[in-house]
């Protein structure tokens, strides 16, 4: 085990700002099959979008147009969309042209403006958006120098109460005491959706649920004192649903719920070259029932956004060479509850880089009431660079002893052939790893990884849950010891920060 020195760690702080630099600048390099189409925000939907010069305008002409597997909707680099695309199967989504690739944002406009705010509490500096926005996750201040928190309280008794005392009433004014706060109320719909043996009314939000933003800002008016606020909004980059065969290459995407999602059972979804960041963060539900905050009741809030997911079975599925960033849950990740068989083959994670993501992979495979044919199979992350993982936006969170930088839970996941090679995992301010499963057969095999962690830090866990949770591994001066025999990586290399 070696001591980790400042100069170490700011020679690996050049390395991972030369791999995001070299994420960033991949030049195009798409076999298209069939049919390409242009879009810029240059173009006019008029066009028939064969061509630079007659490139189509809007996202919603790219999600409308009937297309042929193996066509490509191709976006200008250096332009700026704003709002979200449905995918196609077969079709591949990416990019043309020279500059910096084609960056897509989650809301219709930049709130750094100031008519866009009035004055709604003079008292407590609480300014209000004057428009209808959906649920943001967070606001963004200056592409990154600030973020707001969120207060979203609890529901109980037809009324909204204090989520961390739910014997007090919740009112705005009195909560929003930090500056950059930010409350959304939404006019709600209510369900009696039955969730944990409890039965009373509780809000539902979705993608079309619209609301009052309001800001606290101690400075003045928000669109004076910031260049740009953008708002983590609950839409989707690319929706994918159960399309087969859909790629994303060299495409940004910020400031979304998801970056590209994924569901029922997906074939051949390939992310490359991407960068994706500041997701999530958004109202999931109210039901009470989300495993990540097991002491929440129905009532309490559920928030959730990836930054690219699977949520069912899937095959052939590929993330690489990816920046992926700030997300309130995961970078990349792969997961389903299931009370049928489900399938998780060829799922490639390889030579992303993964920075302050709450989870920087997260997969699950919980299967129900005796259901025991669903397997992972052929599972590979190698080459990726995950760090930071708790030290992000996402951090607010409530569950806040969760992060870890690959995520793994603790359910049944029978998984095989599933490796973790060749990794860098620097830093968690929780667990660096956390390769729980039922069986212990389901175990990864782990090889030639680099482990960096604080000296009292964790390593995770690893092993079988069948018998009772396998023990948590510190870092310590033993920690090469344990990579070495628990996690089974006999080549590791191990560096410790005291």
């Amino acid at each position: 085990m070696i001591n980790a020195t400042k100069e170490f760690l700011a020679n690996q702080d050049a390395l991972y700002d030369a791999r995001k630099n070299e994420i960033r600048s991949t030049k195009d390099n798409l076999d298209i099959k069939g049919t390409a189409y242009y879009v810029s925000i240059s173009g006019d939907d008029a066009n028939d979008g064969l061509s630079p010069e007659k490139s189509w305008r809007s996202l919603e002409k790219a999600s409308n147009t009937a297309l042929s597997a193996g066509d490509a909707i191709l976006f200008k680099r250096g332009d700026l969309f704003r709002g979200q695309v449905t995918t196609q199967p077969g079709v591949t989504y990416g990019a043309y042209g020279e500059g910096a690739k084609p960056e897509f944002r989650g809301w219709n406009e930049n709130l750094a403006k100031p008519e866009l705010w009035t004055l709604a509490n003079a008292e407590k500096n609480i300014w209000k958006y004057t428009r209808p926005i959906l649920d943001p996750g967070t606001l963004v201040f200056n592409e990154g120098e600030a973020h707001s928190i969120k207060l979203i309280p609890s529901y109980r008794d037809l009324k909204f109460v204090c989520r961390d005392d739910e014997s007090r009433d919740f009112v705005m004014e009195n909560e929003m005491i930090r500056d950059l706060d930010i409350f959304w109320h939404f006019d709600m719909t209510l369900t009696r959706q039955p969730s944990k043996g409890e039965d009373f009314p509780v809000p539902v939000t979705g993608d079309n649920s619209y609301g009052a933003l309001y800001l606290r800002c101690d400075k003045g008016n928000p669109g004076e004192i910031f260049n740009s606020i953008e708002a983590v909004v609950r839409r989707v980059t690319f929706r994918v649903g159960g399309n087969a065969n859909v790629h994303v290459d060299n495409i940004c995407m910020k400031y979304y719920c998801f970056g590209v999602s994924a569901g029922g059972h997906s074939v051949g979804l390939h992310v490359t070259n991407c960068e994706i960041g500041w997701i999530g963060g958004n109202i999931q539900h109210y039901f009470g029932t989300d495993p990540n905050y097991p002491q929440g009741t129905r009532g309490s809030v559920t928030r959730f956004g990836n930054a690219i997911e699977i949520y069912g079975g899937c095959e052939d599925y590929l993330v690489e060479n990816c920046y992926l960033y700030q997300s309130y849950d995961a970078g990349m990740t792969h997961q389903v509850t299931t009370w049928e068989k489900r399938t998780m083959h060829k799922v490639r994670y390889l030579n992303n880089l993964v920075e302050k993501c709450v989870y920087g992979i997260e997969y699950f495979l919980d299967q129900k009431d005796g259901e025991c044919e669903s397997c992972m199979d052929d599972i590979v992350m190698d080459g990726n660079i995950i760090r930071l993982s708790g030290y992000g936006w996402g951090q607010q969170r409530h569950n806040v002893h969760t992060p870890a930088l690959i995520k793994g839970w603790s359910y049944v996941n029978t998984a095989r052939n599933y490796s973790i090679t060749n990794n860098i995992f620097d830093r968690s301010a929780y667990k660096l790893v956390h390769l729980v499963s039922l069986k212990p057969e389901s175990k990864p095999v782990m090889d030639n990884n680099t482990f960096i962690q604080d000296f009292g830090g964790m390593i995770g866990r690893i092993g079988a849950n069948e018998n009772g949770e396998p023990p948590i591994e510190i870092f310590d001066d033993n920690a090469e010891d344990k990579i070495n025999n628990i996690f089974g990586d006999k080549n590791a290399k191990v560096y410790i920060i005291k």
